[in-house]
């Protein structure tokens, strides 16, 4: 995103004072001004000030009284939800979704698209854009009106160029070296942020749990390839450089096979990803094992992930050792981050975990096991609670962040 643009963002609320009233608000979603004046440390002409400033501005609304504690009853505030809109789009391998929000993210409106071959990034950037302007003229939402559009995508990528690098299994090609962000902002108009999608999730979950002040947390999403984030103290962690899937690049077997006849052998992605599954059921098929599997396809070549999903929900007895299999590896990894890490709470995503509850009580059992400082050291596991949203709400919560960043 061009510096200008980010002025814009980030300029909207004046001075650092302001921004703090303004997060406390946002993350409270409705205070008082006395609980407002015990926690920001400011004088009560200050606060009133600023609160008077934010609310001449439209950023937040008096949102009655609240109870009383003996003297007057206290002026409670809220963020006005149509000061702006945000857009998250979550571009992933399997589907891509797009949401518009309000500043209080509530959802207004989504759209879904599955990806295939026929599905090339110039056709489902054209369909993003249209969507988005469809969404404005039925909600009657100025263009002013809209904050911006934030971006969590499979990496690896340049969050500050706006460009996907090499994005590897999408169905269709011509991803590599994709300047999505500027694209998008040309046809849209308004600033767009990207950033890797497993960070997003973070964003995401993170905020949808905002009450509990976790200062250590980790998200894996778990799908065509493994992707990883880390949050310390409410801020994401970066390394130098963004490598969507290295966390898929960490050896549990140093003797096994490797995916798509790259990366490592013996590597986590090769026993825990839908690739891998969709291979060892191709496999075990050929060499005629019975299974559920092989009267919803007759032609093992053609096993999918779909498949696999149908047969887990009719309990097919192959099936479930594959996800049991794959979980158990996946835990392996898991204990290798968690003795590394020291997380306080890890949330598993993706389609492995969503499509099999075994799959999530298993890798956690095998993770803890094998946790070096356990019980000593505990951690938090959780599915989260945004679900297949999670990178399309951390992706619109990138641009209303921006409103109180320094």
């Amino acid at each position: 995103m061009a510096h200008t643009e980010q002025m814009t963002l980030e300029g909207r609320i004046a001075g650092r004072k302001h921004k703090d009233i303004f997060e406390s608000i946002r993350r409270r979603g409705t205070v008082s001004k006395i609980e407002l004046l015990d926690k920001s440390g400011l004088t009560g002409s200050t606060l009133t000030r600023t609160l008077e400033e934010l609310t001449a501005q439209g950023l937040i609304l008096e949102a009655g009284f609240g109870e009383s504690t003996g003297g007057r009853r206290p002026i409670l505030y809220e963020i006005n939800p149509h000061y702006g809109y945000v857009f998250g789009l979550d571009l992933s391998r399997i589907h891509s979704r797009l949401i518009l929000f309000d500043l209080r993210m509530n959802k207004l409106e989504s759209r879904r698209w599955a990806m295939t071959e026929e599905l090339t990034p110039a056709l489902l950037l054209d369909r993003i854009a249209e969507a988005a302007l469809e969404m404005l003229e039925r909600h009657g939402i100025a263009h002013d009106k809209v904050l911006g559009l934030g971006i969590g995508a499979v990496g690896p990528l340049d969050r500050e160029s706006g460009t996907l690098i090499d994005p590897l299994h999408f169905p269709s090609g011509g991803w590599a070296n994709l300047s999505i962000a500027p694209y998008l902002e040309h046809r849209l108009g308004f600033p767009v942020l990207l950033e890797n999608g497993a960070n997003a999730a973070l964003i995401g979950e993170s905020w949808s749990d905002r009450e509990r002040d976790y200062r250590h947390m980790l998200y894996i999403h778990a799908g065509v390839g493994l992707r990883s984030a880390m949050m310390t103290n409410g801020q994401v962690v970066y390394g130098a450089v963004d490598m969507e899937g290295s966390l898929g690049q960490m050896i549990v077997q140093s003797d096994g096979p490797r995916l798509w006849g790259q990366g490592n052998y013996g590597a986590l992605e090769s026993y825990a990803s839908i690739p891998a599954l969709e291979h060892q059921a191709q496999s075990l098929l050929k060499r005629g094992h019975d299974s559920l599997l092989a009267r919803l396809e007759p032609d093992p070549e053609r096993i999918t992930f779909a498949h696999l999903q149908t047969a887990l929900q009719e309990n097919d007895p192959l099936t479930v050792e594959l996800f049991t299999q794959a979980a158990t590896f996946f835990g392996i990894g898991l204990a290798n981050l968690l003795n590394i890490l020291h997380p306080e709470k890890v949330i598993l995503g993706g389609p492995l975990v969503s499509s099999y509850s075994g799959f999530f009580h298993t890798a956690t059992r095998v993770a803890v096991q094998r946790t070096y400082y356990y019980p000593t050291y505990q951690v938090v596991f959780s599915h989260g609670s945004l679900g297949e949203e999670a990178i399309v709400t951390g992706s619109a919560l990138l641009v209303v962040n921006r409103l109180t960043a320094p």
